[in-house]
């Protein structure tokens, strides 16, 4: 029983790893599916920028809250704009985006998949000669990367926007120490972090919905069952991911002092 409990997502972790070379494989051959690829980012970000919008601005204002409520209490309140938008730009910014794209285009690319699947399109085109790999997959992967790049950028602006609304009017700060102490503390690689986690998001939630929507059996509620599984391993895989990339980028960028 405990065997096999523990081989089930094994099996799965090692497909979902072949799965995910084989798409790196084929990211480098030609012809490229310039048209598959330009149309997979804009429904993506049709499905994505207004939620992403909404999103942006309590995250943006719940953190600059709550870090400014608790600043307040040693007495540094000025010190509120630094931390809260580094919190965006490190984190909300990135791991929003990222569940919005796993959320919103990633069970649109699985279902996308699973019913293509149980239709037998995949196998018509196999046996035509077609990978669905390089003619489906990499341009929806790709288009997922560029998109959460964007979204990551909208979601920083509009979130430290919000937050920084919401500080000088309902914190009673003062818009210069807000943006000095920001200034003071922030770096360029903070950003670049940010960017990173996007992209990595990005791919990683296209490889999780095409793997799963292209293995999708049982008819129709194999489908659905395909997408919700997508969906919560792509969330697992985003968080763990996340802590990873944070870890490392504390010990290797050494903050910056005043």
């Amino acid at each position: 029983m405990t065997t096999a409990v523990v081989a089930g997502p094994a099996r799965v972790a090692g497909n979902l790893f072949a799965f995910m070379l084989d798409v790196l494989v084929a990211l480098f051959r030609r012809p490229f599916q310039l048209k598959e690829f330009l149309l997979q980012a804009w429904f993506i970000v049709k499905v994505t920028i207004v939620p992403t919008a909404f999103v942006s601005i309590p995250f943006g204002a719940v953190i600059a809250l709550q870090v400014g409520g608790l600043i307040k209490q040693f007495g540094a309140q000025s010190f509120t704009g630094s931390a809260a938008v580094l919190a965006v730009v490190r984190e909300a910014g990135p791991i929003a985006c990222a569940l919005l794209i796993a959320g919103a285009a990633g069970s649109a690319i699985a279902a996308d998949f699973g019913a293509r699947r149980i239709r037998e399109e995949l196998d018509a085109m196999m046996v035509l000669g077609i990978d669905p790999i390089q003619r489906l997959v990499v341009p929806r992967v790709l288009a997922c990367m560029l998109v959460a790049v964007f979204l990551n950028g909208l979601v920083t602006v509009v979130g430290v926007a919000g937050g920084y609304v919401f500080n000088v009017i309902l914190q009673d700060g003062t818009p210069g120490a807000y943006l000095a102490s920001f200034t003071a503390l922030a770096q360029l690689p903070d950003m670049y972090q940010g960017m990173v986690k996007a992209l990595i998001f990005g791919f990683l939630a296209a490889i999780v919905a095409s793997y799963k929507g292209m293995n999708a059996k049982g008819g129709p509620k194999g489908v659905g069952d395909a997408v919700n599984e997508a969906v919560v391993i792509t969330f697992t895989l985003l968080f763990i991911v996340n802590f990873f990339i944070s870890a490392i980028y504390i010990q290797l960028v050494p903050p910056k002092g005043m």
